[in-house]
């Protein structure tokens, strides 16, 4: 939503509203400064919500950069304590075949990795490494290969992605922050080689303005080239694609670590009522705003997961997540080999361009890390004095975890509901079921595989920046689960409309964007049945709109 006012100006305008954005502008707002934060698309929509969804202590880094593994584990401990309802423990095993070179030494070394590795558990609230026999590891999980030898095990917490962008966003508004969701930074404001604000257009409304900022910080995530060639300024980075394939139930409830075939480290993980299996990386050189999977990329990944879990074809598809990593630029070297390690680029230092910041890299595990040594460079180029908060004051949710027993007595309703609702919202889940006791209807299950009331639907219009289908399926997980929302869309939309007072065009609109976006994670994965059942659900939401009409008529 862009402003025409010319005679505000903030301290901070942030560009990019994933996980570093709303993580920059929380910390921004806390520490005392004016903020703006502009999204094009939607909070989490870009590389945040597409990566694998774990805070872990960084293991990869154990061998060549221990204090990043220091680091990593310190602010994995620091998010459970401010994010407790979004996190869940994942139990892993790193199996090693007896294909594997020299198969008794390895599993040897592994466990001596995992003994360092155990130094750092405590940081990050972690159970100790355990090594596990053959017959072990098949007590755990009887889908695992014969080939087996034997395990390591070690866990790390997963993360609602979506939601923890979502809630770093509402901290920054709470401490005074203006979010604008769905507003594209078209232009700077420059004079005198110094950026001095942005001009913005609503992407839903088209409605255009500026705002005036002290100081533009870049977080737009592997769009970033493109904000800072607005300014004359050049950040290289080396975009990498990842696919993950999400299956329609949980095969396992533990983690397993497996290798590809070119010896890439993939994981197959529980998460939510899913099972993930990914990722891929490759350069990536296309356009970032559409993005597809090909069978080539699906094809590796089950590769790999069937040499462990052999029977892993039996098991659905439902869709695959694809997204671009803004990883830092480097020459020659593997995609697999890049760190994801962040910079920060003070374009006054670099390139002469007073009033901009750009931030590259990183990961979602040190996200919290990464905001804060951003703001202390914009405070320190703003001349302003503050003490970062963010590792101990709690976000929003994260205040209290509601009790969902008596929640379930207090508002009649089922407690897998309420539970699912307090996860997604810890301390704020009885402000979205308080609509309940004005509306009963509000009561009622929208989607059911999930499942999705009607009141967290309307509280996420309300309270949460939704405007789109899309953004409700980030916000509560609408759509996600077996029928990929051909249940639930056409209802949500009618709510959605409803709260946005638009008229039948408007709610067909939203369905037919909804249906398209759902259709790039279908697609890649859709053979034989499937592709004729998909069909059939396609002509199922065109009767429904064509039955509608009849209604209103």
């Amino acid at each position: 939503m862009a402003t025409d006012k010319q005679d505000e100006t903030y301290d901070v305008a942030v560009i990019g509203g994933g996980i570093n954005g709303t993580g920059i502008a929380r910390d921004c707002a806390m520490r005392g400064l004016k903020v703006v934060l502009f999204e094009k698309n939607d909070l989490s929509a870009g590389a945040t919500g597409a990566c694998t969804g774990m805070i872990h202590g960084g293991a990869r880094y154990l061998l060549n950069d221990i204090h990043t593994t220091y680091l990593s584990s310190l602010d994995s401990g620091y998010i459970q304590k401010i994010a407790p309802h979004l996190l869940f423990r994942i139990p892993f095993v790193t199996p090693v075949l007896k294909q594997d070179a020299v198969p008794n030494i390895y599993l040897g070394l592994l466990e001596t990795f995992f003994e360092a590795y155990d130094r750092f558990a405590p940081l990050k609230n972690s159970k100790p490494h355990t090594r596990l026999t053959r017959d072990e590891l098949r007590s755990i999980e009887p889908g695992i290969t014969d080939d087996a030898i034997g395990a390591v095990s070690f866990d790390e917490y997963g993360i609602d992605t979506f939601r923890l962008c979502v809630e770093n966003a509402l901290s920054a508004a709470e401490h005074g922050a203006s979010i604008h969701n769905h507003t594209e930074v078209r232009q700077l404001l420059m004079q005198d080689n110094t950026v001095g604000g942005v001009q913005v257009r609503d992407t839903l409304t088209g409605k255009t303005g500026y705002v005036h900022a002290r100081l533009v910080m870049n977080a737009a995530g592997p769009w970033l080239p493109g904000v800072a060639g607005l300014a004359g300024t050049k950040v290289r980075i080396r975009p990498g694609k990842g696919i993950h394939l999400i299956m329609d139930r949980r095969v396992s409830n533990i983690g397993i670590v497996i290798k590809a075939i070119d010896g890439r480290q993939v994981f197959m993980m529980p998460h939510d009522n899913t099972f993930i299996i990914g990722t891929t990386d490759d350069d990536f050189y296309g356009d970032l705003d559409n993005l597809w999977a090909t069978r080539d990329e699906i094809e590796y990944l089950l590769q790999a997961a069937e040499r462990y879990f052999p029977s892993i074809r039996d098991y659905r598809i439902m869709r695959v997540m694809i997204g671009v990593r803004p990883t830092l630029y480097a020459w020659g070297k593997n995609e697999d080999s890049l760190y994801r390690e962040h910079r920060i680029f003070d374009h006054e230092a670099e390139n002469g361009v007073k009033g901009f910041l750009t931030i590259a890299g990183g990961k979602l595990a040190s996200y919290r890390l990464m905001s804060e040594e951003a703001t202390d460079v914009i405070c320190m180029k703003l001349g302003h004095k503050g003490t970062c908060k963010t590792h101990t004051e709690p976000l929003p949710g994260g205040r209290a975890l509601p009790d969902v027993g008596k929640l379930s007595q207090q508002y009649s309703m089922d407690p897998y509901a309420i539970s699912r609702i307090a996860y997604r919202h810890g301390a704020l889940t009885e402000e979205v079921l308080g609509s309940t006791v004005r509306e009963a209807s509000n009561g009622a299950t929208v989607c059911e595989c999930e499942p999705v009331t009607e009141a967290e639907i309307r509280h996420a219009i309300r309270s949460e920046w939704a405007r789109t289908l899309p953004d409700l399926r980030r916000r509560t997980r609408l759509g996600t689960g077996s029928c990929q929302g051909r249940r639930c869309a056409i209802r949500a939309a009618y709510i959605l409309g409803e709260e946005l007072g638009l008229d039948s065009d408007g709610i067909k609109g939203l369905i037919g964007t909804f249906i398209k976006e759902r259709w790039k994670g279908n697609a890649p994965i859709l053979t034989d049945k499937q592709l004729a059942e998909a069909e059939l659900n396609l002509a199922t939401h065109v009767l429904s709109d064509s039955f509608n009409d009849l209604i209103e008529k």
